[in-house]
């Protein structure tokens, strides 16, 4: 369809073409200010001179200030109808007025229901440009005044208000930003309060406290209807006419539209001219409604970064609270720990530490040597489990050149790398028989043979030892030598498995993600509630290893800002109806064999040691694939 004519407005500049602006909207205000739809800068032209309003069939220009000079065709006027042809002068501003467009671009859009026509003229245009160049500041930008600002700047342009403003209801405020409380007001002391988190003026400036403010009651009527809303003139309107707010502000032109966050009201987008009536209409207020998602977008980003400083905040605190140097932990088990921990890293005494696969034993070796007087010594660890029989005497002890074939050079052996420091002996109960002997005489002599030498060398180390087995039955089993089991069990600390610590493992669970999401560069923020709850109740026979391997995996595969429990293989068990005894005994063991050995990390030889069955029963769980549940009926 072809736009119906549209009036235009000719500015007649000194220098330089014509400037042409369509007279597209209800109310189109002439003056100096630069929030007027035509801004002239010429001598005596005042700051809001006249406005052309249209009444659906004429277009009537009038004085909005009494010392406005108004002058049509030669003539003084003070209100005047305009027809084609008339020329105006305001001050020595002279305007041109036409029934038809010269030269402006009209873009025509159907109606949604097709019978209605809407001409756009230029303002809609740049209105559409605004919001684009807006949306890609948005995606640039992480200032949030900055964006909050800017947004508010083109809208107050766009809409030819006074004055703009974003308010939020106080809960939904983001921490930290800087806002001023709403003014009271008598006829909504009982409603919700809201903070004004940003405004702004014509002259792109925050608005001063005696530039007006905000009509409570319209406010409070967008939040609580979670609709738009547009008051052409707020003291003649029935509705709000007789509010205490609109009365003492004198508020004329009013647009306020929702903020919404997942369903939520959260605040308002509010613009405002108070010396213009009929300023506003529909299509300007769609306008400020999508205007309005992009806030509500940008601040729901804002909420969720400041719930994560706070709850990084808070995690850092129970961590204070809670950590005890490297280790985090606050149950009284752990406690205990602590305890003789602070008791025996000053002394030289050998320590024996206890407890299941991955409960941190290594950690808890470094932190007796970081609180010892060796702690500017070298902390040297060996697993005495994952090194070949045949080479752990030369591990431990070094060699020279020529005491077995590959022996090319002499070579210090752990003992020698940790001369005046710590040495930590991982998996102790896994040391050969044979080399238990040489072992017991290096601590009780302080003195290392190299294999293939008669020559003695001295050193100076504190041993600890670690192990997840039950040394006191491998004594009784003749499996480890009783003499040495008491040489390095001269002080005990058993480690508590993580299904015993209580909340410690909601704790070490936000630590490790904290971790290891920065490590990854991974999208994830936290734990769904889900989340928490499954990583309390499972019992973790991996303990924090599993529980670490766990996140590690979910923050590289998951691309949700929370982790649910499917994520961390956590989810609730299907249904598989009842099953034989038999049967349910098979499957049972069956996910326990590759819990353990998800927690040795793959290692199927110490799996088969833990569980105290032959390797080969481990490969047969691998083999076998989980049958699917059978019917029911």
């Amino acid at each position: 369809m072809l736009a119906p004519p549209m009036p235009t407005l000719k500015h007649f500049r000194a220098e330089g073409t014509p400037r042409l602006y369509s007279v597209h909207k209800p109310v189109t205000t002439i003056g100096r200010e630069p929030g007027d739809d035509l801004v002239l800068s010429e001598s005596g032209v005042l700051p809001h001179h006249v406005q052309v309003t249209f009444d659906g069939r004429d277009f009537i220009i009038e004085e909005a200030e009494a010392a406005g000079a108004l002058t049509i065709n030669g003539k003084k006027k003070r209100r005047a109808r305009l027809v084609h042809g008339d020329r105006i002068r305001l001050g020595s501003a002279e305007i041109g007025f036409s029934m038809f467009a010269e030269g402006i671009k009209k873009i025509v859009r159907e109606g949604e229901g097709g019978g209605e026509t809407t001409a756009l003229g230029g303002h809609e245009v740049v209105g559409v440009r605004k919001l684009f160049a807006f949306s890609e500041r948005l995606i640039k930008s992480g200032n949030l005044d900055e964006l909050l600002g800017a947004m508010l700047d083109d809208v107050i342009e766009l809409t030819a208000a006074q004055k703009g403003f974003l308010l939020l209801l106080e809960e939904a405020a983001p921490s930290g930003a800087p806002a001023a409380a709403r003014p009271e007001a008598p006829e909504a002391a009982a409603a919700q309060r809201w903070v004004v988190r940003a405004s702004r003026g014509v002259d792109k400036a925050p608005v001063g406290a005696g530039e007006g403010g905000v009509s409570d009651s319209i406010v409070q009527r967008v939040i609580h209807t979670g609709q738009p809303l547009i008051v052409s003139d707020a003291l003649a309107d029935t509705t709000f006419g007789q509010s205490e707010s609109v009365i003492a502000m004198r508020l004329s032109s009013v647009m306020c539209t929702p903020l919404v966050a997942q369903g939520q009201v959260i605040g308002v987008l509010y613009v405002g001219n108070d010396k213009v009536k009929q300023l506003f209409r529909r299509p300007q207020l769609d306008l400020l409604s999508i205007f309005s998602s992009q806030a509500s977008l940008i601040l729901q980003n804002a909420m969720l970064l400041a719930a994560l400083r706070e709850d990084k905040a808070k995690l850092e605190a129970e961590l204070r609270d809670k950590r005890f140097g490297d280790i985090v932990g606050a149950c009284p088990s752990m406690r205990e720990v602590y305890r003789k921990l602070e008791k025996v890293a000053g002394t030289d005494i050998s320590v024996l530490i206890t407890g299941e696969t991955g409960t941190g034993k290594e950690l808890v070796a470094k932190e007796i040597h970081r609180r010892s007087a060796r702690a500017a010594g070298p902390f040297v660890t060996i697993n005495c489990g994952a090194i070949p029989e045949n080479l752990i005497e030369s591990e431990l002890f070094g060699h020279v050149k020529g005491s077995f074939t590959g022996a090319i050079g002499d070579r210090p052996g752990k003992f020698h790398v940790a001369n005046g420091g710590t040495l930590f002996l991982d998996e102790i109960g896994e040391l050969p028989l044979n080399l238990q002997v040489k072992l017991l005489r290096v601590l009780q002599e302080h003195v290392v043979m190299r294999v293939g030498s008669s020559k003695p060398e001295k050193v100076d180390i504190r041993v600890l030892a670690a192990t997840n087995r039950i040394l006191e039955e491998m004594v009784r089993e003749g499996c480890f030598r009783e003499d040495l089991f008491y040489r390095l069990n001269v002080v005990g600390l058993w480690l508590p498995p993580l299904r015993e610590r209580g909340d410690d493992v909601l704790i070490i669970a936000k630590m490790l993600l904290s971790k290891y999401a920065d490590e990854l560069t991974s999208p994830v923020k936290g734990f769904s509630p889900a989340a928490m709850a499954a990583v309390k109740k499972y019992h973790w026979p991996g303990n924090i290893r599993q529980l670490q391997n766990r996140i590690k995996k979910a923050l590289v595969l998951c691309e949700k800002t929370l982790l649910g429990p499917d994520d961390l293989d956590l989810g609730v068990t299907a249904d598989i109806g009842v099953l034989p005894l038999e049967k349910a005994k098979e499957e049972f063991q069956r996910r326990y064999v590759l819990e353990v050995l998800e927690a040795n990390g793959g290692n199927r030889t110490q799996t088969a040691r833990d569980l105290g069955v032959d390797p080969r029963t481990i490969f047969r769980y691998l083999e076998r694939e989980p049958k699917p549940p059978p019917a029911r009926a």
